[in-house]
């Protein structure tokens, strides 16, 4: 009987494989794709960013309704214990100049590589093609191999880490959601997260813009606010500073049917010097022109002026309109494209060491779990906290339940 049997070849997955082989343990790692970690290498297309270096008690902040949850656990496994693992692993990180954390090779391939080879030297097997569906009676994982065959896996301990419900085509499907609600455990519904938002736009700007960015922008919602970019789609809004506020986008339209973001084109710069450069003799300009030179105003930003219905010549007014521009989110992308999701096993179903309450035995961390964050780091950096968390949980069980049989 194998000591760990970890489903879901992920960050949190192979985290945990990787303490809990290092301490002798055997453990089996299965995963439903041809290969591990799909998720993982696609976040590293952008240059992997793995963490964040601002102040813990800032970064911590980032999980919203989960911090309570999620401190102690990166407490226990912070930003700088995620560096040095890496480096352990000879891949070296280095802080960008947002204050995020990444390798140097700026991609996950060379990490995950390394990992892997660990793991195989340590006796951790990996094993692909194998789906959970669940377990049987005899508390046995059941998993279902390409072909239809049935395998139940027995094991001292199961971890959970199989994702959540963005980017299925890797391997996050949330089909195990059926299979534990069988045992009575709460899930919320799976939500996108960090995506963007469709917006009706109009014609002229949908087939003039889509694919322009909105630069050095500040977006508000609300008390909520956030400085960055943004893109404008055929079918919306997305971009850095639209996920930093996807969370609050959401609740609003689930609460009231839609979220009206407001744009401000110029954050560094006040009503009142807008309306002091707008105030200047326009001349023989035509008032595009005017607009391009007094204030840097691009087409696309001017065409959003023009999506509002008014685009006033007062100074003030339009120095207003410039600051605060009107957009209406209608919904959010899919959840298919999502970066993240939200939603998942209600965190009340879990003891202090990720262990489910309802079934002794059976861990689980990651995305499975109901929390969010934004990106910059926060996502991956909690999933490791989780799996280190989880291996801990699992190590103690096992030495426990050793102790309860000799006694």
């Amino acid at each position: 009987m194998l000591d760990v049997l970890i489903l879901g070849a992920g960050p949190a997955g192979l985290f945990a494989a990787d303490r809990l082989a290092a301490r002798g343990y055997s453990v089996v790692i299965a995963d439903q794709m041809p290969s591990p970690a799909r998720k993982f290498l696609m976040a590293g297309r952008g240059g992997l960013n793995l963490t964040h270096s601002e102040d813990l008690s800032s970064f911590l902040t980032r999980y919203r309704e989960a911090e309570g949850f999620l401190a102690p656990l990166i407490r226990e496994f912070p930003p700088e214990a995620l560096r040095e693992w890496c480096h352990e692993l000879g891949q070296e990180t280095f802080i960008g100049s947002s204050g995020r954390v990444f390798p140097k090779a700026m991609k996950a391939s060379p990490l995950l590589r390394a990992l892997l080879r660990r793991l195989e030297k340590s006796g951790a097997e990996l094993r692909t093609r194998q789906r959970f569906t669940g377990f049987s009676q005899d508390g046995l994982s059941v998993l279902e191999t390409e072909d239809g065959q049935q395998l139940s896996q027995p094991a001292k301990t199961v971890m959970l880490a199989l994702g959540g419900a963005s980017w299925p085509k890797l391997g996050s499907d949330a089909g195990w959601v059926a299979a534990l609600e069988q045992h009575g455990i709460k899930i919320n519904r799976f939500q996108p997260a960090n995506c963007g938002f469709q917006v009706t736009w109009s014609p002229f700007l949908r087939e003039r813009f889509a694919g322009s960015p909105l630069k050095r922008i500040a977006l508000k919602l609300g008390e909520s606010s956030v400085q960055g970019e943004a893109l404008i789609s055929e079918k919306g809004l997305e971009g850095g500073a639209v996920y930093a506020l996807s969370a609050e986008i959401r609740e609003t339209i689930n609460a009231t049917g839609v979220a009206e973001l407001r744009i401000d084109l110029r954050p560094s710069t006040s009503v009142e010097e807008l309306t002091r450069k707008l105030s200047r003799p326009r001349g023989k300009q035509s008032f595009a022109t005017f607009l391009k030179k007094t204030l840097k105003l691009h087409s696309v930003e001017q065409a959003l002026l023009r999506e509002t219905g008014s685009f006033p010549e007062n100074p003030a007014a339009l120095a207003m309109l410039i600051k605060s521009v009107p957009v209406k989110c209608a919904a959010p992308y899919p959840i298919d494209r999502a970066i993240s999701s939200a939603g998942g096993i209600t965190l009340d179903e879990f003891d202090d060491n990720l262990m489910l309450k309802k079934l002794p035995g059976v861990f689980a961390a990651g995305e499975m779990l109901d929390w969010e964050a934004p990106t910059g780091g926060y996502l991956l950096q909690a999933c490791f906290a989780m799996g280190n968390r989880a291996a801990n949980g699992i190590d103690e069980y096992l030495k426990s339940t050793i102790e309860g049989q000799a006694e």
